[in-house]
């Protein structure tokens, strides 16, 4: 990866372009579904200007936060996508590949199953984000120290540890899931595995919303020794980096985002695959320029499949997750096959 910079002019039309992008997915998925509302209306149902109806509760009940989360969801997966790429300098690192988005889900179900917190009278609101962050920070510890051989850390060797910790933590969330002496437990399980928005609600969005601006603030604030990983590890270190330290305490950081994240969405992959070789492509890998960039377009590319995902079979609403992983099964694929091997990054 180079850090090729873009003009202001272009970069200042390609962030109008994805704006007006994301501001069209989420009339979209406000308007379209089992019940169809005309745009105009839905515009005056956000806006205030509607009478009260049942389309207006639709749209600001049920649609609207799942929208919001949807645009939280992506943007936070995008940037952490972002991240990770740069911190092992391997174009194949996402949330997903590398098991954290499988830990997190871990981390859930151990909550939902075992009632951690409740004895406390602690709200799930808490606990489960709590659990998913510890789970998302141990996978990625687990991947990380697998990795890592004699002091070094191949791009294939990464991606392999990644994929198997994810496995294992996926059997150990199915084992869960079935033997659950409770079937709501299995169920509401279920959905964290397959991942998705439909259990979005108003009282859901302000934690991963306040998460995802403070984590996404904070990285940008680190966009200089971000760019400083791409020169490789002796080169930061020789510029003044302690990488060590810089990448561990940027580990941390990015697993409380996808932990907080997959607590209110479930395990949605490759989004932080797909959306930051996109931007890449617009904007260069300049970290500043690029993670605004990459937010702003994981947003809408989320908010854009999970209105495909509730309408393709209507009525019935397939997991998002499900669709992003069709789309980005293939894409890693293709990644996979041009990228010759022990090609640096």
């Amino acid at each position: 990866m180079t850090t090729r910079s873009t003009g202001p002019l272009r970069y200042t039309l390609v962030l109008t372009v994805l704006a007006l992008a994301l501001a069209g997915a989420a009339l979209a998925g406000l308007a379209l579904g089992q019940v169809r509302i005309p745009a105009a209306q839905v515009l005056d149902i956000v806006t205030g200007r509607a009478e009260p109806s049942p389309f207006r509760t639709i749209v600001l009940d049920v649609r609207l936060p799942r929208v919001l989360l949807g645009a939280v969801v992506g943007a936070g997966l995008a940037v952490v996508g972002t991240v990770l790429q740069a911190l092992v300098r391997n174009p194949l690192a996402d949330p997903y590949l590398l098991g954290i988005s499988s830990g997190a889900s871990a981390g859930v179900v151990v909550v939902i199953v075992f009632g951690l917190g409740s004895g406390l009278g602690l709200a799930t609101s808490l606990t489960m984000p709590a659990g998913a962050f510890a789970g998302a920070l141990l996978a990625l510890v687990l991947v990380y120290a697998l990795a890592r051989r004699g002091g070094q850390m191949t791009g294939s060797r990464l991606v392999l540890a990644g994929v198997a910790v994810a496995y294992v933590l996926s059997a150990l969330t199915s084992l869960l899931m079935v033997t659950s002496a409770r079937r709501e437990h299995f169920q509401e399980a279920m959905y964290w595995s397959l991942g998705g928005l439909g259990s979005a609600r108003w009282d859901a969005l302000p934690l991963p919303a306040t998460v995802l601006l403070l984590g996404t603030g904070l990285l940008i604030a680190l966009a200089r020794p971000l760019d400083l990983m791409l020169v490789g590890e002796e080169g930061a270190t020789v510029l003044g980096l302690d990488t060590s330290r810089f990448r561990a305490a940027v580990f941390v950081l990015t697993s409380l985002v996808t932990g907080v994240l997959v607590a209110f969405s479930g395990a949605i992959g490759f989004i932080g695959l797909l959306v930051p070789h996109a931007a890449r492509m617009l904007v260069g890998a300049s970290h500043r320029t690029l993670l605004p960039v990459t937010a702003l377009a994981g947003a809408a590319f989320l908010v854009t499949a999970d209105l495909a995902a509730r309408t393709v079979a209507a009525p019935q609403d397939v997991p998002v997750g499900i669709l992003t992983a069709l789309i980005g099964g293939p894409f890693f694929l293709w990644l996979l096959r041009r990228r010759p091997e022990g090609a640096p990054v």
